[in-house]
C-alpha cells in the first residue's frame, strides 16, 4: 500500500471513494459547478420564467451580467445595488444588468441565490416595463421568503 499523507499543506491524496466492487473501476464524483456557470444558469432560468409568465415582457430589453457594479454616484457605500436598469432610447434596447458578486454575497444557499435573482429581475422588468408584479410572476416566487 502507497504512503498517503497530507504533505506541506497541498491537500488530500488518494482517491476519494474506494472503486466499485464489482467492476473494480474507480466511482467518478460529481464536480461542483463553477460560481460563474451557476449563476448564469440562473439568469438563464429566470429569464425563461418570465418569458413564460409573460412574453411581451421582454420585448426590446436587454438581460446581461456583470460582476460588481461601477462606481455610481446615485448609490451610498452602504448599500450596493443588486441590478441595474436602463430604461430604452432609440435606437437602443433597454436594459438590465444583474450583479453577480452582490447577489452571491446576499444569498445564503444556492436555492436562495436561484430565488434572489429570479426576485431582481422581476422587480427591474416591473421598474422598466411598469407590467404588474402578479402578470410578471403569477406563481408568487417575488414573495416567497424562503431565499434566505
Amino acid at each position: 500500500m502507497a504512503h498517503r499523507r497530507e504533505r506541506h499543506g497541498r491537500g488530500l491524496r488518494g482517491p476519494l471513494a474506494l472503486p466499485n466492487p464489482l467492476t473494480g473501476n474507480p466511482v467518478p464524483l460529481r464536480a461542483r459547478v463553477p460560481r460563474g456557470e451557476y449563476f448564469t444558469a440562473c439568469v438563464s432560468q429566470a429569464v425563461g420564467r418570465v418569458t413564460a409568465a409573460c412574453p411581451r415582457a421582454l420585448i426590446g430589453i436587454d438581460v446581461g451580467i456583470e460582476d460588481v457594479p461601477g462606481v455610481v454616484s446615485g448609490w451610498s457605500r452602504d448599500r450596493v445595488p443588486l441590478a441595474a436598469a436602463i430604461g430604452p432610447e432609440p435606437p437602443h434596447h433597454g436594459q438590465v444588468v444583474l450583479y453577480r458578486r452582490p447577489l452571491e454575497h446576499r444569498a445564503r444557499t444556492r436555492k436562495g441565490l436561484r430565488i434572489l435573482v429570479f426576485r431582481t429581475l422581476v422587480e427591474q422588468l416591473h421598474a422598466l416595463t411598469e407590467i404588474p408584479l402578479e402578470e410578471l410572476d403569477p406563481e408568487g416566487w417575488a414573495t416567497d421568503d424562503d431565499w434566505e
